[in-house]
C-alpha cells in the first residue's frame, strides 16, 4: 500500500480504559492532559473510553477534553481480561466505522495492550488504520494482575499486539525492559510524562510554619506507606514538629491508620483521601519534602510533579523514576522497603534547609527541559508520524 504524505494535521483515535472523571480527575490525567497540547501541534483527538459493564457508570470531568464513555460486555475479574478487549471492539466498531467516513482516522492511540491494545489491533485490521499502544505500568502482560491459564492468555495476547503495533510506546526503559522480555521484536519508543509545569509550580514564597512531610498515591502495598510510617516514627522524636500529610485512599488505609496509632503517630499522620488535581498540587507547593518509598514504579508521574514544584521528590532505586532523578543532585533515592534508609533521607533533607533549595531548583529544571506536556506532546506526533508512514 502507498505511504499517504503527512502534514502536522492528523486525525487520532484514542482508546482508553482511564480518564478523568468527576468522581476522580486524576483517574487517567495522564493521558487526558496531553491531548491540549497535542492540540496546539494540529492534532485531532477522538477520544472513547471503554468501561466494562460490571463497573459503576462514571462521567466526564467538566476539565478534561471531550471523551466519549462505552460501557461494554466484560467477564468480571481477571479472567475476562483476555477477551474484553474483542467485546469492546464488537460495542465500538459501527460508530469508529462512521468516525473513520466523516473525518478520516490517521492513526489509534491505545492505552494499555488489554483491553484497548487488544481492541486497537482488531480494529486495524478491520479499517486499515495504523496502530500504537502504550504501556503504563511495568506489568506489560498482565500475568502479575492474572495468575494460572487466564494470565498465560493475557501474556499470548499482550504479546501479539505488541508485535502488531507500529510502536509500542514506554513510558520508562524499565517498561521497554518488560515489553523486549516476552516481544523482543516489538517496535518500542520511550516517551516520558509530561508535566502541567504551570498548575505544578513552585511557591511564590517557602511556606512558614512547621516542617512536613506529603506523600501522595493509591494505599496500596506496593506504594510503601508503611515503610514511610516507621522512618517516620525513626525520626519523631528528632523531629517534634514535624507532620505527615498523605494524600490517596484504597485497600491499606485502615491497617496503615492503626499502624499510625500503634507507632504513637495518630497526632502527626493526616489521611486526606482522594483530592482533586489543584489540591494536590497546593499540598506539594507547601509540603517540605515530597516522599513515596514505592517498590514498583514504572514511573511516577507524582515524582515529576513534586519535582515541577520545586520539592526535593524521595523514590526508590531500581524503579523507573531512577531514569530521572539524579541522587542528591535533582531528588533523592533509597533502596525499596528500607527503614533506615529512608529515615536518615528525610532526616538529613529536613536539618539542610540550603540543600532541600538546591535540589528543589535543579528538579524544577530538570521538568523545565525535558518532562513537560509540551514536550511530551511533540514526540507523541513524532511517534504517530513514523508509524502512519
Amino acid at each position: 500500500m502507498e505511504s499517504r504524505p503527512v502534514t502536522a494535521a492528523m486525525h487520532v483515535l484514542t482508546l482508553t480504559p482511564f480518564y478523568p472523571t468527576t468522581q476522580d480527575d486524576a483517574n487517567g490525567c495522564f493521558v487526558a492532559e496531553p491531548l491540549s497540547a497535542l492540540a496546539s501541534l494540529g492534532v485531532r483527538n477522538s477520544v472513547v473510553v471503554g468501561q466494562p459493564f460490571y463497573r459503576e457508570s462514571a462521567k466526564l470531568h467538566s476539565a478534561a477534553p471531550s471523551a466519549k464513555f462505552v460501557r461494554y460486555f466484560s467477564l468480571p475479574s481477571g479472567a475476562g481480561l483476555p477477551t474484553a478487549g474483542a467485546f469492546l471492539l464488537a460495542r465500538i466498531l459501527g460508530q469508529i466505522r462512521e468516525l473513520h467516513l466523516s473525518h478520516k482516522i490517521d492513526v489509534i492511540h491505545a492505552h494499555g495492550p488489554l483491553p484497548c491494545g487488544h481492541a486497537a489491533m482488531l480494529l486495524s485490521r478491520e479499517l486499515k488504520i495504523p496502530y500504537v499502544v502504550t504501556v503504563h505500568g511495568l506489568d506489560a502482560y498482565s500475568t502479575r494482575q492474572v495468575s494460572g491459564r487466564a494470565g498465560e492468555w493475557c501474556r499470548r495476547v499482550s504479546a501479539r499486539v505488541f508485535r502488531s503495533a507500529g510502536r509500542v510506546i514506554c513510558i520508562s526503559e524499565h517498561v521497554r525492559e518488560q515489553v523486549f522480555a516476552g516481544s523482543k521484536n516489538a517496535a518500542t519508543a520511550v516517551v516520558y510524562n509530561g508535566v502541567d509545569a504551570e498548575r505544578f509550580s513552585p511557591a511564590a514564597k517557602e511556606a512558614g510554619g512547621p516542617p512536613s512531610l506529603l506523600s501522595v498515591g493509591n494505599l496500596i502495598p506496593i506504594k510503601g506507606h508503611g515503610v514511610l510510617l516507621r522512618a517516620m516514627s525513626a525520626i519523631a522524636s528528632a523531629h517534634p514538629e514535624l507532620k505527615l500529610e498523605i494524600v490517596g485512599d484504597g485497600p491499606e488505609r485502615a491497617g496503615l491508620v492503626r499502624l499510625a496509632c500503634e507507632l504513637g503517630l495518630v497526632d502527626r499522620v493526616r489521611f486526606w483521601g482522594r483530592m482533586p488535581r489543584q489540591e494536590v498540587a497546593r499540598f506539594l507547593r507547601e509540603c517540605t519534602v515530597f516522599v513515596l518509598p514505592s517498590r514498583y514504579e514504572a514511573l511516577g508521574c507524582v515524582y515529576l510533579e513534586a519535582m515541577a514544584t520545586g520539592k526535593v521528590a524521595i523514590g526508590c532505586e531500581g524503579q523507573g523514576i531512577e531514569e530521572v532523578i539524579r541522587h542528591g543532585s535533582n531528588g533523592w533515592l533509597v533502596a525499596p522497603e528500607s527503614t533506615e534508609q529512608l529515615a536518615a533521607a528525610m532526616s538529613t533533607l529536613l536539618a539542610h534547609t540550603m540543600l532541600r533549595r538546591y535540589i528543589g531548583e535543579q528538579a524544577r529544571h530538570t521538568i523545565l527541559n525535558g518532562f513537560t506536556l509540551a514536550q511530551q506532546a511533540e514526540q507523541l506526533l513524532r511517534v504517530y508520524r513514523e508509524s502512519h508512514a
